[in-house]
């Protein structure tokens, strides 16, 4: 009965927030307020990321050069773990990050962008099928429409091969075990985490989304930021083959 209570009382609080999502005048708030909390932010996930990414040279292709798709490229802080001569195609749904991509990229003069396309994780159409080398996906599925979609359309880019040829890449926000505080915490800032957060929820089983889909290799482990208790610790990361 704690949780459904505080939920009301976090309500409550964000009722200036409801009146304003309700007026239309929110999101052409907060989309331009967002990426400078993004720039922020995103550091702190960097030497998470690292070592997750630290192998992309050994799934290169035939030619040894690698065809990278990053879903969500927002801030574009993951560019500088991309290995030379890595083509990179970038997505966004939220053209206020356009600025900081073009930032990011003349800093890491060692990649080359071959497209930057205005789409969602749901719907990729603008790539071809098996036609990417890697998927990297980071904190992007806990504000998916819809994950499952999301996920099998980077299953369909992906080319087929081995676990030293290719795969998709995830380090995602998902939800804590359901005894601990941190889970508690979640179900009660989930209201005003989505309209702070880009729609993201911190309570998605996002774990049991990828264990259902149709790849050949799934290697992922859950790691926590610290504090522990806090909505945003538990996180998975690992990559998974076609």
């Amino acid at each position: 009965l704690l949780i459904p209570f505080l939920q009301q009382c976090i309500q409550l609080l964000l009722l200036p927030i409801h009146v304003l999502v309700c007026l239309g005048l929110w999101d052409s708030v907060y989309t331009k307020i967002f990426p400078y909390t993004m720039v922020n932010v995103a550091p702190i996930y960097n030497h998470k990321v690292y070592k997750l990414f630290s192998n992309f040279r050994k799934l290169a292709g035939p030619s040894g050069q690698l065809t990278l798709l990053e879903i969500g490229t927002r801030t574009s802080t993951n560019l500088q773990f991309y290995p030379l001569g890595c083509r990179l195609t970038g997505t966004d749904t939220d053209p206020n990050f356009t600025k900081f991509l073009l930032k990011s990229l003349s800093e890491n003069e060692h990649l080359e962008l071959d497209h930057s396309v205005a789409a969602c994780g749901e719907d990729l159409h603008q790539i071809p099928d098996s036609t990417v080398d890697v998927v990297a996906c980071t904190l992007v599925l806990c504000s998916v429409t819809d994950k499952k979609k999301a996920v099998m359309e980077a299953l369909r880019v992906l080319r087929l091969g081995s676990a030293r040829q290719g795969g998709a890449f995830y380090l995602e926000l998902v939800a804590a075990d359901p005894s601990s505080w941190a889970y508690f915490w979640q179900k009660i800032c989930d209201p005003a985490w989505k309209y702070f957060g880009d729609g993201c929820s911190s309570s998605r089983e996002t774990q049991k989304e990828l264990e259902e889909i149709n790849f050949s290799e799934l290697h992922l482990r859950c790691i926590h930021a610290t504090p522990y208790w806090i909505p945003t610790s538990p996180h998975i990361t690992g990559y998974a083959v076609k």
